[in-house]
């Protein structure tokens, strides 16, 4: 298992949504990701270009990740999160 690199986000910074902390939000640019099944799961859960998506709370452990977006709350995994690009709004 390799180690996902976290980056310290300011506002307007483009990263991957695992780099976003606990508050932060960001746009989503983009997604990619190698199997399609996953990828079409993302896409029907509301993870789109330009949706808005907040960090709402992490496990103690530091996964899954709890995310707000479209109005409801969406468990992920971090390395499903490193797949996501964004832009750091907050």
């Amino acid at each position: 298992m390799s180690k996902i690199k976290h980056l310290n986000l300011h506002p307007g910074e483009a990263g991957h949504l695992s780099d976003l902390k606990i508050g932060q939000s960001g746009v989503v640019l983009a997604l990619h990701n190698d199997d399609p099944a996953l990828r079409r799961r993302l896409l029907d859960m509301g993870i789109t270009s330009g949706v808005a998506v907040t960090v709402k709370k992490i496990a103690p452990l530091g996964d899954p990740v709890d995310i707000v977006l479209r109005g409801y709350e969406l468990c992920l995994r971090r390395a499903d999160m490193a797949n996501i690009d964004i832009k750091a709004v907050d």
